[in-house]
C-alpha cells in the first residue's frame, strides 16, 4: 500500500526522539540516584559529618567524574536495547520447553551478554564509591614466613566478588525480563501526565529494585559459595596474581558472614537495578504517550500519515497499538474529529473515513472470534486432530457412516498464538468430529453440531467466511449467528444437493510401506517420551498459558470495541448523511457473536481464574488478565448500543438469534 520509507515514518519522527528523551532523563536523573548510593554506600553512624565531607569530596574528585561518564555510557545501552527489544504483544510460553527456547535463543544470547558487561561496569563504579577494601583488585602482599617471604601482588577478592555480583546481576535482570516480559510496553486504561505518572510509580519501582537485589544477592551468594573457585583460579592465573593465604577466602562459610561485605553487595545490586528500572519506566512512559492522528489532509503525500490509512497498515505494531488508542479517545472525547470521520468524500460523496475505520475493526473482532471458536475446537476434541484411518480402516469407517450424515464432517482448527493485531489466527487442520460442548447444544451457536444446523439463516457481511466459501464441507461449519441468506444465494447459484457432495468412499491411495514404518517409529517415540517424568514437565501446557497466548493481543481489540461504539454512539445525533446506521447490523451481528466466543471460552478450566500479581519484578501483568478486561469492554459497549437506540433497534434487519440476544441487553438482563 505504502512505500517501507512511508510505513516507517513513525518510527523515525516519533518513536526514536521519544526514546532519546527517555534516555536523557534517565541521564539526567543519574546523578541524585548516584549521590544517594554514595551516602548509603559511606555513611557511619559513629561518623556522620566525617561520612558526609567524605562523600561530597569523592563526588567532585576525577574518579568520580570518569565512573559518572562510564555509568551515562551504560544509560545510553539499556536505552537502546529498551528500544531494539521492546513489544505491545507479550511473547507468553505455553510449556516450559517453550519458555526454555526463549531463554536459548540466539537473540536473547546477544542481550544477556550485554547485560553481564554492563554489569561489570556499573559493579567497578560501585566499588570506585565504596572505596575502602574494595577499591582495586589487587593490592601488595607478604607470602611465606621468615627468609622465605616475598612480596607479590595478592588479588583482592571483596573486588573481585563485587564485580561478579554486577555480572550475575546483569544475567538475572535479563532473564527475568524474558520470564516476566519486561520488554511489553503496556498501555494505560486512565491517560496522566508523564511526570504524574514517573511520581507514581517511583515508590513501587525503589521497592521493587530492592526486593529483587536481595533476592539476586541471596542466589549470588549460593553460587559463588560453590562455584567461586573457578573464576576466582582463572582471574589469578590470567593477570598472574596470588592469593593471600592468611584471609579468610569469601567462598567459604567465615568468609560469607560479612555483615559490611552483604550489605555493600545488596546496596550495589540496588543501585543497579534501579537506574535500569527507572531507564525502562521512562522508556514506557514516552513511548505510550498519546499521539493524534490527522482524520484527512489536504495534501496527498502526507495521506498515510491520516488515522483511516495508518489504522489499516500492519507494521509496525506500536503505531498501530496507538492509531487505536487514538481512536477510542477520538469517539469519546473530540466531536469536530468525530465529524472529520462521518464526513463524506468530494467529490463522490462517499464515507471513506467511516469504511475504513469500521471495516478495520470488524476484521479485528472477526480474527478474535474465529480464534475462539478454534480453540474451542481444539480442546472439544483434547488438542487432538483425529488421523485419517488407512486400509481396511477406511472401507469400514465408510461402510457404517453411510447410515449416518454424510454432510456433517466439520474442520478441526490448531490454535495459533497470536504475534500481531493483524496474524491471520485460523489454520486448517484435518477434519475430525468434535465431542459435545460443555453446555446444552444451541441450533443458532456457532459451536453447534453440524447437524443441528440444517437449515441456514440469512448472511451476515460480518461473517469471516462471507463471500469465500468453497467448499461444501466448510459451508456446513457456517455458524447460522453469521449468514442470512446460503452460500448458494449470495453467489447467485442453485444450492448444493447432497448428490453434488463428493462421496467419502472414494478413497486415496494406500500409503506405502515406508510411510507406514515411519508412522510406527514415530508413535513409538511418542510413547516412549511420554513416560518420562522429566519430557512431561518440559512439554505439558502450562495453566492459564494458552488463554493468555488468545488474548495477548486483546488490548487492541478493547480499543475497536470502545472507538467503534462510541462513534455508533455518537452517530445517533451527529452522522447527518446517516452513514453509520447502514453498517449497524454488521456490527451487532459481530459483537454478538464475539459475545457469545467469550462466554463459551470462559466455561473452559483455567479461563476465568484470575492470575497472582508478583510484586518482585517490574514485568506488567496486565496481559494476563487482558480477557477479563475484553469481556467487561464487550458487554460495556453492547449495552452503549442498546442505551442509546433502544426501540429503535427493533427497525435494524438482524436474524431471529440477534435479536433475541440483544433483547437480554434491551432488558438488562445480561
Amino acid at each position: 500500500m505504502f512505500s517501507a520509507e512511508q510505513s516507517c515514518w513513525f518510527v523515525r519522527k516519533v518513536i526514536c526522539w521519544r526514546a532519546v528523551a527517555s534516555i536523557a532523563w534517565a541521564v539526567l536523573l543519574l546523578p541524585p540516584i548516584t549521590a544517594v548510593f554514595v551516602l548509603l554506600s559511606r555513611f557511619s553512624l559513629l561518623h556522620p559529618i566525617q561520612s558526609v565531607s567524605e562523600c561530597l569530596s569523592f563526588l567532585t574528585s576525577a574518579s568520580a567524574i570518569f565512573s559518572f561518564i562510564l555509568l551515562c555510557g551504560v544509560i545510553i545501552m539499556v536505552g537502546f536495547l529498551n528500544l531494539e527489544y521492546y513489544t505491545v504483544i507479550p511473547t507468553i510460553a505455553c510449556s516450559k520447553i517453550a519458555l526454555l527456547g526463549q531463554l536459548l535463543h540466539p537473540r536473547q544470547f546477544v542481550n544477556s551478554l550485554a547485560h553481564c558487561i554492563m554489569g561489570i561496569i556499573v559493579a567497578w563504579c560501585c566499588a570506585i564509591a565504596i572505596g575502602g577494601r574494595y577499591e582495586t583488585i589487587a593490592y601488595p602482599c607478604t607470602l611465606g614466613d621468615g627468609a622465605d617471604s616475598s612480596h607479590q601482588m595478592c588479588l583482592n577478592e571483596h573486588h573481585f566478588i563485587l564485580l561478579l555480583a554486577g555480572a550475575f546481576v546483569g544475567l538475572s535482570h535479563s532473564m527475568l525480563g524474558v520470564i516476566y516480559n519486561m520488554n511489553y510496553v503496556p498501555f494505560l486504561t486512565v491517560q496522566q501526565y508523564k511526570y504524574l505518572r514517573f511520581k507514581g510509580s517511583l515508590p513501587s519501582l525503589v521497592k521493587c529494585s530492592a526486593t529483587q537485589a536481595l533476592y539476586s544477592v541471596r542466589n549470588y551468594i549460593a553460587v559463588y559459595f560453590f562455584l567461586g573457585y573457578i573464576p576466582k583460579a582463572w582471574i589469578c592465573k590470567t593477570l598472574n596474581l596470588h592469593l593471600n593465604s592468611s584471609v579468610h577466602p569469601l567462598d567459604s562459610i567465615a568468609g560469607l558472614l560479612d555483615l559490611n561485605l552483604l550489605y555493600q553487595l545488596w546496596a550495589s545490586a540496588g543501585f543497579l537495578l534501579l537506574t535500569w528500572h527507572v531507564t525502562l519506566l521512562l522508556f514506557r512512559i514516552f513511548v505510550t504517550e498519546v499521539y493524534s492522528f490527522p482524520v484527512q489532509s489536504s495534501f496527498t503525500e502526507d495521506a498515510h500519515q491520516c488515522l483511516p490509512k495508518v489504522i489499516t497498515g500492519k507494521q509496525p505494531m506500536i503505531l498501530k497499538f496507538l492509531a487505536l488508542q487514538d481512536l477510542a479517545l477520538l469517539s469519546q472525547h473530540s466531536p469536530l474529529r468525530r465529524l472529520e470521520v462521518f464526513s463524506l468524500s468530494q467529490p463522490g460523496g462517499h464515507p471513506h473515513n467511516w469504511n475504513a475505520i469500521s471495516k478495520e475493526c470488524l476484521s479485528l473482532l472477526n480474527d478474535l472470534t474465529q480464534r475462539l471458536i478454534a480453540y474451542h475446537d481444539t480442546v472439544a476434541t483434547n488438542g487432538r486432530a483425529k488421523s485419517l484411518p488407512t486400509g481396511s480402516e477406511r472401507k469400514t469407517s465408510s461402510e457404517t457412516s453411510s447410515t449416518e450424515d454424510l454432510m456433517s464432517p466439520r474442520p478441526t482448527f490448531l490454535m495459533k498464538t497470536p504475534t500481531s493485531v493483524f496474524a491471520r489466527s485460523i489454520v486448517g487442520a484435518s477434519q475430525s468430529p468434535l465431542t459435545a460442548p460443555f453446555t446444552s447444544p444451541d441450533p443458532d451457536s456457532p459451536f453447534a453440531s453440524p447437524a443441528l444446523r440444517r437449515l441456514t439463516a440469512p448472511a451476515d457481511p460480518c461473517s469471516p467466511w462471507f463471500g469465500t466459501v468453497q467448499s461444501p464441507h466448510i459451508m456446513r461449519r457456517l455458524p447460522k449467528l453469521w449468514s442470512t441468506p446460503t452460500d448458494s444465494q449470495v453467489n447467485g447459484s442453485p444450492p448444493a444437493s447432497p448428490s453434488s457432495v463428493p462421496s467419502p468412499k472414494q478413497e486415496p491411495s494406500k500409503p506405502s510401506l515406508l510411510a507406514q514404518f515411519l508412522q510406527n517409529r514415530k508413535e513409538q517415540v511418542k510413547h516412549f517420551l511420554a513416560k518420562r517424568v522429566l519430557i512431561m514437565y518440559l512439554f505439558n501446557k502450562l495453566p492459564e498459558a494458552s488463554s493468555q497466548a488468545l488474548f495477548a493481543d486483546s488490548q487492541a481489540h478493547i480499543w475497536a470495541l470502545e472507538g467503534l461504539t462510541y462513534l455508533v454512539q455518537a452517530s445517533f445525533s451527529e452522522d447527518q448523511f446517516g452513514v453509520v446506521q447502514t453498517a449497524l447490523p454488521s456490527i451487532l451481528g459481530c459483537m454478538l457473536v464475539l459475545q457469545e466466543a467469550v462466554d463459551r471460552h470462559f466455561k473452559l478450566p483455567h479461563a476465568s481464574s484470575k492470575p497472582v500479581r508478583s510484586a518482585s519484578s517490574l514485568g506488567d501483568s496486565t496481559h494476563k488478565t487482558l480477557r477479563f478486561a475484553l469481556r467487561a469492554t464487550l458487554k460495556t459497549a453492547i449495552y452503549r448500543i442498546t442505551t442509546t437506540f433502544g426501540s429503535h433497534l427493533s427497525a435494524v434487519q438482524m436474524s431471529a438469534e440477534h435479536r433475541k440476544r440483544l433483547q437480554q441487553f434491551l432488558e438488562n438482563k445480561e
